[in-house]
């Protein structure tokens, strides 16, 4: 029998019911169910609760069951240990969710009985460097994007970006954003960033309002890293796939590099990644 995660957008009532259904026809047919303790408690299946650290550990598929925010938690949790993730859209329509609630126990069905396909998309390692001790120094996966970006109203950071550790330039901006192809639609989109397809493999640099004549994205080759350090005393909060993490000073900074793992998603039929985006921005067919 195998084992499944079950990750829960607790906020929506739907993704609760989901969650119990589907936990009902999973333990009905002997398999394990995983949920965090939290989403477990509220769910009455105390007895599903597993610990974050040890949730992905042999395990053989986790379900999401949200929007795509609940994807990147979901893929936070298990991209490391290679574990497929298959995306139930519960809200607006999402980039990364694969089908429908009334969809999933044919779909848990097929996936059971091996009539699947998988779609690795890229992911960004992500080093906080952090010698003021404001943040924590760390190393984070991000499905999305990076972004460092000023901590209040009315002034700019000041950036200093090296590519391969050879200094690029320096940027005026209220913020600076590195994301993946699968970032592109994201938070890079909404600053006027390129939509990149999500089969490439780069890494995208954008200001955000830059106060400067150079005010255009970057791709970058998969290869090449970024490093961003911030060079004046005003302080810049920095957020990785949508989590505040903390404040930078003056000599922080954060590096940006193709991750050792990928995002992997459960797939039943080839999906049209355009097709998605024309229905997001009601695109006419004409």
């Amino acid at each position: 029998m195998a084992s499944v995660a079950l990750v829960v957008h607790r906020l929506r009532p739907e993704a609760l019911q989901v969650a119990q259904e589907a936990a009902t026809w999973l333990r009905g047919r002997g398999h394990d169910v995983r949920m965090a303790p939290e989403e477990a408690d509220e769910l009455d299946l105390r007895d599903c609760a597993c610990e974050p650290e040890k949730l992905a550990a042999e395990l053989d598929l986790a379900v999401s069951l949200g929007g795509d925010g609940t994807i990147l938690r979901t893929v936070e949790l298990v991209a490391r240990e290679g574990v497929p993730v298959l995306g139930v859209n519960i809200g607006h329509l999402g980039y990364l969710t694969e089908l429908e609630p009334a969809q999933l126990s044919q779909a848990l069905e097929r996936f059971f009985s091996g009539a699947y396909d998988i779609e690795e998309r890229m992911m960004l390692a992500i080093d906080v460097e952090a010698p003021s001790g404001s943040l924590p120094s760390a190393r984070l996966l991000a499905l999305n994007e990076a972004s460092i970006e000023k901590a209040g109203p009315g002034h700019t950071i000041h950036a200093s970006v090296s590519i391969d550790d050879k200094f690029f330039t320096s940027y005026a901006a209220d913020g600076l954003i590195v994301a993946t192809p699968t970032g592109s639609t994201a938070y890079a989109f909404s600053v006027r960033g390129p939509i990149v397809s999500p089969r490439q493999r780069a890494l995208i640099l954008t200001p955000v309002s830059a106060h400067m004549l150079f005010d255009r994205s970057l791709v970058l080759h998969e290869s090449e890293e970024v490093r961003i350090e911030l060079i004046d005393d005003r302080p810049a909060v920095v957020t990785v796939d949508g989590r505040e993490l903390g404040t930078m000073q003056r000599g922080d900074a954060i590096r940006a590099a193709a991750a050792p793992y990928a995002a992997r998603f459960v797939s039943f039929e080839p999906r049209d990644f355009f097709k998605i985006v024309k229905a997001k921005f009601g695109l006419a067919d004409r």
